[in-house]
């Protein structure tokens, strides 16, 4: 009688693909005059969090540690509060929703679903991905003159966000950049990390045609966090790579041009001679920090700086920014937030809110470089998500400086947070001890197992 052949699994898929379609649909165009509200990206992400909550009531097992629940669960208790003291019932619950969704709900779906560095690495790459993308629509925008006007020509490269959103491509390709830096610096296939280097080189073109002061500065200085963090000798031989790119796109290819040279010089002239734009955002962020004398503990309430701002900022304030190209026709946009993140939750929220949220991010933070430092030990096992999840980490908190959450691509900022959240809590406690990642599995699956061993 002949044995039959072993019966084998099919191949199953990884629940984080769900995370990574939330992703891919931030390549979908914006529509022209759109508000910049939530878009398929954000429906998408609500339906990733009831797809995770259903996997753990059939998995029966407890979602979080202790540990993630403090850290994931510390905003709750500062935006509800602000909700309760919002300028309406239904601003209040606006604000309550999306505060949960971008720093709470979707990061911990996030967490749940990367069962381990391999899922990790599938939604860095796809960041990589969406930024080739979109950075490759910028740079069609900038060459054929069809981007957003900037110095009353069309060129400022704003991908598909359109000037609803004139910062979500810069987010979008600095992202992608970080997360390219942290592949390509990590342990793995040779052939893996040189296109990773490839990818974040050409990335630097549609950045810098983003004409985005804030997103160059943060992206600078991550990576440059990842270079001394990844070690000396690979900071030198990647930021010689740099410079030579450098060189080769400002001198040999052109790109440098005179609107680029005078946008990056006008970073060091912002306290000597701004521009209206500079002028108008020192002036909300004096309004902001005058809300929050106001109300230092609890603020003036969820969505409130729009209705307090008149109130608080000086004349020097415009009535707005203008907006136009890439499709769109000429618009005023009012100036509803003071395009920092920590000003805004102080100003809305008061202290307590802004020492619940930015306390996560800080322990956040921290468990990211105590996994980096696990992985020396590990013999540079995990070093590239180490990279990644720090890189992503810093540059948001950087950025925060010079913006705050709004438009379709802020639900990425929620992914970037699940990806440093499994790192921090999960990813680099697996390391130490060894384990393998866990996956939820039905009990007839693992009293079969059990019973083959």
């Amino acid at each position: 009688m002949a044995l039959a052949p072993p019966l084998r699994r099919p191949p199953r898929l990884s629940p984080v693909l769900p995370v990574v379609a939330v992703v891919a649909l931030l390549a979908l165009p914006v529509a022209p005059g759109d508000d910049g509200g939530a878009g398929p990206a954000d429906a998408l992400s609500a339906l990733v969090v009831l797809f995770c909550a259903a996997r753990l009531l059939r998995a029966r097992r407890r979602p979080l540690t202790r540990t993630a629940a403090v850290v994931l669960g510390l905003p709750v208790a500062g935006v509800a509060l602000a909700a309760l003291h919002a300028v309406s019932p239904g601003a209040g619950l606006t604000g309550l929703g999306r505060y949960l969704q971008v720093f709470v709900l979707v990061p911990a779906a996030v967490l749940l679903l990367v069962r381990g560095r391999a899922d990790f690495r599938l939604l860095a790459w796809s960041f990589v991905a969406l930024a080739g993308w979109q950075g490759a629509v910028g740079v069609h925008q900038y060459v054929t003159g069809t981007g957003a006007s900037y110095q009353g020509q069309d060129v400022r490269a704003v991908g598909t966000f359109g000037v609803s959103d004139v910062m979500g491509m810069a987010t979008v390709v600095s992202l992608g950049l970080v997360c390219a830096v942290g592949l390509a610096l990590g342990r793995s296939a040779a052939r893996e990390r040189a296109i990773a280097l490839c990818c974040a080189l050409a990335l630097t073109v549609p950045l810098a045609l983003s004409f985005s002061r804030g997103a160059w500065i943060a992206t600078a200085l991550t990576l440059t966090v990842q270079l001394v963090l990844a070690g000396p000798r690979r900071a030198v031989r990647a930021g010689a790579a740099v410079v030579a790119a450098g060189v080769v796109l400002v001198g040999g290819l052109g790109v440098g041009t005179a609107m680029l040279q005078e946008r990056i010089d006008s970073i060091t002239r912002v306290t000597d001679a701004p521009d209206q734009s500079v002028t108008d955002r020192y002036t909300m962020w004096a309004a902001a920090a005058d809300m929050w004398r106001d109300r230092p503990l609890t603020g003036v309430g969820l969505k409130g700086f729009p209705e307090y701002r008149d109130g608080h900022a000086s004349l020097a304030l415009s009535s707005g920014s203008d907006t136009e190209g890439a499709g769109a026709a000429y618009r005023r946009q009012p100036l509803l937030s003071p395009h920092n993140m920590y000003l805004l939750v102080l100003g809305e929220q008061g202290l307590i809110g802004l020492l619940c949220l930015a306390g996560g991010w800080l322990a956040l933070l921290v468990c990211a470089l105590r996994g980096l430092r696990r992985t020396r030990t590990a013999g540079g096992r995990g070093l590239d998500c180490a990279l990644v999840a720090c890189g992503l980490l810093v540059w948001q908190l950087v950025d925060f400086v010079y913006a705050d959450i709004g438009g379709p691509s802020t639900v990425l900022t929620a992914v970037c947070f699940g990806l440093a959240a499994w790192w921090s809590l999960v990813g680099a406690d697996q390391l130490a001890s060894g384990e393998r990642p866990t996956v939820p599995a039905r009990r007839g699956a693992v009293a079969g197992e059990a019973a083959l061993r």
